[in-house]
């Protein structure tokens, strides 16, 4: 990368009318819906944002981990992702499951399981990112 220059990597708009809490969400050539769950006064027609960012992790987790195993020619066959977060009184925390199918061997396994701490979304979670708020007037 350049010194300097900004690279965007992702861009998404999220609109909300006056169905409470459904969100539209237009990233790229996808438009998803996300909501608040009903015991919280949305409609559920679709996932709650937190369950967006886990989605996210999983996605990126799984993606990333087959991207590696088929760049070594390992015998991977799957990978299932299983992911929770949780709050309690010393703070949040995601619990990430990794189930890996295929014939890998332990060194294998240990390799997907260092390289799932260092996937795109997982180092943005982990790291944080600056985000800068501008509220615009107007339609």
């Amino acid at each position: 990368m350049t010194p300097g220059k900004d690279y965007i990597l992702s861009k998404v708009g999220a609109v909300i009318g006056s169905t409470p809490y459904a969100v539209a969400i237009d990233a790229g050539d996808h438009r998803l819906t996300a909501d608040e769950p009903v015991k919280l006064g949305g409609q559920g027609k679709g996932p709650a944002p937190l369950d967006l960012l886990l989605s996210a992790l999983g996605a990126c987790t799984a993606a990333t981990l087959k991207i590696y195993a088929e760049r070594k020619t390992w015998p991977l066959e799957g990978i299932d992702v299983a992911l929770t977060f949780i709050r309690n009184d010393q703070g949040d925390r995601i619990e990430r499951r990794l189930h890996v199918k295929g014939p890998l061997d332990v060194a294998q396994r240990a390799k997907l399981a260092d390289v799932a701490e260092r996937t795109p979304v997982t180092l943005v979670i982990r790291n944080g990112v600056p985000i800068e708020t501008e509220l615009m007037e107007g339609q």
